[in-house]
């Protein structure tokens, strides 16, 4: 059982910059993924042609199960309105994060985050990198019941705020939430915590510890798979962590391979 998690940055190539659905698929295919979060996911933006981010990973997959959740209405950095519920199957163009799934769900959730009350630097990626004072985005926790070859397991993603602080405000809400579904958990996600933080403030687990950006030289972990302890022990041994180089993003995908029957879980 491989799980992972990827911040696509919509798709986008920091070598030319562009936003090419092929590479894109094929990226996700190379990945070999069973169950996949994925951040910075596009849905009829301009910017990434209109693609639908989530479905291509989900068909590069061979998934059986798929649910992409916006975040936002509009696009980041040019203009957007928060996103709920009844934006699941609105107009586009959307902005958030999916979670995409080889086997069967039995229950899905979705919990939304507030966005932090204030303005911060952030870095822009690309040829001409630059730093920027946004508003920080609303965010959104999925958290998917799955039936995996080991068990009943729920797997969840998300991406925090880039703001110090308010992001672990936010994973303390993650963790509150994800407390309320099955045992084992697991969570796929940018924390934009760096390292062991995550670890040390959720009490959870870290299970693969690999720097994930920048891309082309990755010096730090903001990329995590995080396993809670309750339960733990009915999750399979880590057996393979990767962390490969993709042709897309600023981040690398963080890849974890289980063993698939249950024994002692092995962590970082």
């Amino acid at each position: 059982m491989r799980l992972g998690t990827f911040n696509l940055m919509h798709g986008r190539s920091l070598d030319d910059g562009l936003v090419d659905a092929g590479r894109v698929r094929a990226a996700i295919e190379g990945l070999g993924a069973d169950v996949l979060g994925l951040q910075e996911v596009d849905r009829g933006q301009q910017r990434s042609g209109h693609a639908d981010l989530a479905r291509i990973a989900a068909e590069a997959m061979g998934a059986a199960e798929m649910l992409f959740v916006p975040a936002v209405v509009g696009t980041p950095g040019a203009g957007f309105r928060v996103a709920t519920d009844d934006d699941l199957h609105g107009a586009d163009p959307h902005y958030g994060i999916a979670l995409v799934s080889r086997f069967p769900v039995s229950d899905w959730r979705i919990t939304r985050l507030p966005p932090a009350p204030l303005r911060a630097p952030i870095l822009i990626p690309g040829p001409k990198a630059r730093m920027m004072l946004v508003d920080d985005e609303p965010r959104v926790l999925i958290a998917a019941v799955v039936e995996t070859p080991v068990g009943r397991v729920t797997i969840a993603t998300t991406h925090l705020s880039f703001v110090p602080g308010w992001n672990v405000r936010q994973l303390r809400l993650v963790v509150r939430a994800l407390r309320r579904m099955p045992a084992p958990r697991v969570l796929l996600a940018d924390l934009n915590l760096p390292g062991g933080l995550p670890r040390f403030f959720s009490g959870w687990y870290r299970l693969a510890g690999r720097p994930t950006y920048p891309s082309p030289a990755p010096r730090v972990q903001f990329d995590h798979v995080l396993a809670d302890r309750r339960g733990f022990e009915r999750l399979p041994r880590v057996v393979d962590v990767a962390s490969p180089d993709v042709p897309v993003s600023d981040h690398r995908p963080l890849m974890v391979t289980f063993r698939e029957r249950p024994g002692t879980l092995e962590i970082d």
